[in-house]
């Protein structure tokens, strides 16, 4: 008997992003992405951030644009908005995972931009519906390759920026994120079983805003990585 599965149609490459100083490639399995985890941003957004814990939205896998590069200005929106984040990639997962056991599971940190179309996002606010058209489209998920700890260590500090046109419009600290990184898995996992190639968009600090065709963006954090996106029509 032939185990081998078949499809009814060619199911498609994986999604995957490049891997510093190794040829093979990091599978994405699911992206989490955590809401207003600085608290400038939490306030910008009309939030208090000592009254809330942390919340997550995803976005599909395939919304990966690895490297950066050219990236479409989505259809449906009038408002799309960058936000510079640090993101953590898992090689290893589990369920109610400990805070002191949770670096454990992190395979590598890359920059990454959630990419937000702020009015849909609004609207949905607005009328108590998912979030899904304003955060979970194609090619909202640009990031860089990712730098494995083994040979980069771990980042609890460090400046994040984005400049968009070389001009500074975001800028944080990793330290000033409310949920720590290894507090964030803890928390994440109590909810889910995180497996190998779950992906954790961080947060972003406060100045997120607008952008449209022909803006240049430039996201850093210090120690990691730098990330190039042009928006075009």
């Amino acid at each position: 008997m032939n185990s081998q599965l078949t499809y009814v149609f060619d199911p498609g490459p994986v999604a995957s992003i490049p891997v510093v100083g190794i040829e093979a490639r990091f599978p994405v399995r699911r992206i989490y992405c955590v809401g207003r985890n600085y608290a400038a941003h939490a306030r910008e957004m009309g939030r208090d951030p000592d009254r809330e814990a942390p919340f997550f939205f995803m976005k599909p896998a395939d919304a990966i644009v690895p490297g950066g590069g050219a990236v479409a200005y989505p259809p449906g929106t009038a408002d799309l908005h960058h936000e510079i984040e640090l993101v953590v990639a898992l090689h290893r997962g589990g369920s109610d995972i400990s805070p002191a056991d949770a670096l454990d599971c992190v395979y590598g940190y890359a920059v990454g931009l959630d990419l937000t179309r702020r009015d849909l996002q609004a609207e949905a606010k607005k009328q108590g519906r998912p979030w899904d058209f304003g955060k979970s489209f194609d090619q909202s998920a640009p990031v860089t390759a990712i730098y494995p700890v083994a040979s980069h260590g771990h980042h609890d500090s460090g400046k994040i920026t984005l400049h968009v046109n070389g001009e500074l419009r975001q800028q944080g600290d990793l330290s000033d994120m409310i949920w720590s990184v290894p507090d964030t898995i803890a928390y994440l996992s109590q909810y889910y079983r995180l497996e190998p190639g779950d992906l954790i968009f961080t947060g972003t600090p406060a100045g997120v805003g607008a952008v449209v065709p022909g803006d240049k963006l430039l996201g850093s954090v210090e120690g990691v990585a730098e990330l190039n996106v042009e928006i075009v029509s």
